[in-house]
């Protein structure tokens, strides 16, 4: 079934006049079979990428996340490829891609862009970004380079990548000098990583009107409750977790790769509040929460839980 996208259903970019769905598709993994992270991901069939694709348009997503890094240009081509398989036109769309910082300096940027432009095979970067702070240039040398693919038609906004609260200040000042603004910030955010509203970054991000783009905010499937123990995932990607616990009754999962125990991955890298809270989601997930025929004594459960009652 396919969503009507409307202009309410959209939100402008930061301070730009792109306007984009709450929710984009990020095509990282189909980098698979190109160098650098490409190497990472299995090689997922161009037929695959066109039905992922097909299925985000339809669903009401109208932008979508790559970057060069992702197989020096594999998934950008593959984003492409895929687009012009659902029949969108650039108008139709909103990209974002990444400019690979290390090991470079800022001269880079305008060297590189007409290769981002070919990857993207007659698709716009409307949103141009510093993938990581680890170039050998600072970031005000960054923003020029990116203001001037901005004054010349190349790129419709800026933004960046993993930056501190200062590395985005800097950068958002040395923008408003070329008369731009700094559209977003792409940062790791999710229920189990809040790190950004301790460090001051989400505080600074409201401050300058820098939208804030999550990435990883399902954890990789771990918030989905398909990796939690007793619940059977229907699809399996070897390698995906990888934890201490014995293989599943009735799975192909070897030792020390199930799917089963998520706590001992949590326990090692998380607090007791992420392994309770990853508690409440095998219980939703799983069949474990109250049913709805249970009326006011399920709710009260859900109440204690943290949860939100059944509607």
């Amino acid at each position: 079934m396919q969503t009507t996208i409307t202009s309410a259903d959209l939100r402008p970019l930061g301070q730009t006049d792109i306007r984009v769905s709450a929710i984009g598709l990020g095509v990282m993994e189909f980098s698979g079979g190109g160098p650098l992270l490409g190497r990472a991901f299995p090689v997922i069939p161009q037929d695959t990428k066109n039905a992922i694709v097909q299925a985000a348009l339809d669903g009401g997503i109208n932008w979508f996340d790559t970057a060069e890094m992702y197989g020096m240009g594999e998934s950008e081509r593959s984003l492409a490829a895929a687009l012009h398989a659902a029949g969108k036109s650039d108008d139709d769309v909103v990209v974002a891609t990444k400019w690979m910082p290390f090991p470079r300096t800022a001269a880079n940027i305008p060297k590189t862009i007409d290769n981002r432009l070919r990857a993207l095979d007659g698709y716009s970067i409307d949103l141009y970004m510093v993938h990581q702070p680890w170039s050998f240039s600072p970031p005000e040398a960054e923003m020029n380079a990116m203001a001037d693919l901005a004054e010349a038609g190349k790129i419709r906004a800026v933004g960046v990548s993993n930056f501190s609260p200062q590395q985005m200040r800097r950068a958002s000042r040395a923008l408003r000098q070329r008369g731009l603004v700094l559209a977003s910030n792409q940062v790791k955010y999710s229920l189990l990583d809040r790190k950004i509203e301790r460090d001051g970054t989400l505080e600074t991000a409201r401050e300058l009107g820098v939208t804030i783009i999550a990435y990883t905010p399902l954890e990789s499937g771990l918030l989905t409750g398909k990796y939690h123990q007793g619940c059977r995932p229907a699809e399996r990607r070897a390698g995906l977790a990888q934890v201490d616990d014995p293989p599943q009754p009735g799975t192909d999962a070897p030792a020390g790769r199930g799917h089963g125990d998520y706590r001992t991955t949590l326990r090692r890298h998380g607090s007791p509040g992420r392994v309770e809270l990853a508690d409440q989601l095998q219980r939703r997930h799983c069949g474990h929460h109250p049913r709805r025929h249970q009326g006011a004594s399920g709710t009260a459960e859900r109440r204690r839980d943290g949860l939100p009652p059944d509607r």
